[in-house]
């Protein structure tokens, strides 16, 4: 199956460009983003928070299949509706150091938009373990995921 999105990593530099075109409003794309009912089921998570806000936070937990939980939480720097979030993101328990993500939602047409995700690691050797992860895959599938279950609501 084609992965439909892209990920641009160049050597030497601890940041990705994570592009996705969407068969959706960028208003609908947003919503993806910022309502908790949404980003659960997308995500396959339990929102704890979410305050959409300039200096609001986030919380989220999921448990594998084997019963264990990992949380996941960071702080919303900027944030503009239909436009741009820029946050933390933190992975707990595990050996990964903050990044930074700037997200930025584009309108192609009436009902086509785009998602620009700028992650920055702290340093080019974690970017390049995350890299070693299958996170291709997982994000692909997470944006496929946002695209079936937004289409519905369209």
């Amino acid at each position: 199956m084609e992965q439909k999105t892209r990920i641009a990593a160049e050597d030497g530099k601890q940041e990705l460009v994570i592009t996705r075109e969407f068969d959706l409003p960028v208003e609908l794309l947003f919503r993806a983003y910022v309502e908790p009912d949404i980003v659960e089921q997308w995500m396959g998570t339990k929102v704890l928070k979410l305050e959409n806000k300039k200096h609001g936070g986030y919380q989220f937990e999921t448990t594998d299949p084997k019963g264990n939980k990992y949380g996941f939480h960071g702080v919303i720097h900027d944030f503009t509706p239909n436009q741009k979030i820029t946050r933390t993101f933190e992975m707990e328990n595990t050996p990964f150091s903050v990044q930074l993500e700037f997200l930025e939602f584009e309108q192609l047409t009436e009902d086509t938009s785009k998602l620009t995700m700028h992650v920055i690691y702290r340093s080019v050797a974690q970017r390049d373990q995350v890299l070693q992860l299958p996170f291709a895959k997982g994000i692909n599938m997470a944006h496929n995921r946002i695209q079936d279950l937004l289409s519905k609501l369209k």
